[in-house]
């Protein structure tokens, strides 16, 4: 859909058609649909960030549980939502080694236990190798620098969520860059 045709959305179309922008969280896509018209893409995406970034930490916090641990248990059951599975595909993480996969598992469970929520990256940004060297330094942060963080990476995901739905009106215009 172009902008102008999200922006006549009836609401709940619009909540239907961005539901899965955020993981398990279509209620951010009733927030963002309140802050239409849109004039580009850019304001869309704006709309979804400031939902999440405004809501109340407690609600921060229930979105970031609703991420996958990275080649975890629901991937390997097929329980992933459709979006993450194409982005944990994207990255290699459903290709991996044996050896991948334990380094994968003591990642995710070690971030777990310190943190108690998955570790969450862009992972269209990143590869295995990435993935796992970010791991090692965001394992030294503190509880308040990782929601911070894992915010951020959840405002990226839902960038590349939204181009996958919106076709840019000018694509010159459109800065997908940010």
């Amino acid at each position: 859909m172009t902008i102008n045709q999200i922006n006549q959305l009836e609401p709940r179309e619009f909540e239907k058609y961005f539901a899965g922008v955020l993981e398990h969280s279509p209620h951010y896509a009733k927030s963002a649909a309140q802050q239409r018209p849109f004039t580009d893409f850019d304001d869309l995406l704006k709309a979804f960030e400031s939902a999440v970034l405004k809501d109340d930490p407690s609600k921060q916090l229930e979105l970031i549980r609703a991420h996958p641990d990275l080649a975890g248990k629901a991937a390997i059951a097929g329980e992933l939502t459709v979006e993450s599975a194409g982005e944990q595909k994207s990255a290699g993480l459903d290709r991996l080694t044996p050896e991948e996969f334990a380094e994968f598992t003591r990642v995710n469970q070690a971030y777990r236990a310190k943190f108690s929520m998955p570790y969450i990256v862009c992972v269209r940004e990143n590869t295995k190798a990435t993935i796992l060297e970010g791991s090692v330094t965001r394992l030294e942060h503190d509880l308040e620098t990782e929601i911070q963080i894992a915010l951020g990476e959840i405002v990226k995901i839902a960038k590349y969520r939204l181009l996958d739905l919106v076709v840019p009106e000018d694509p010159l215009k459109t800065n997908i860059s940010n």
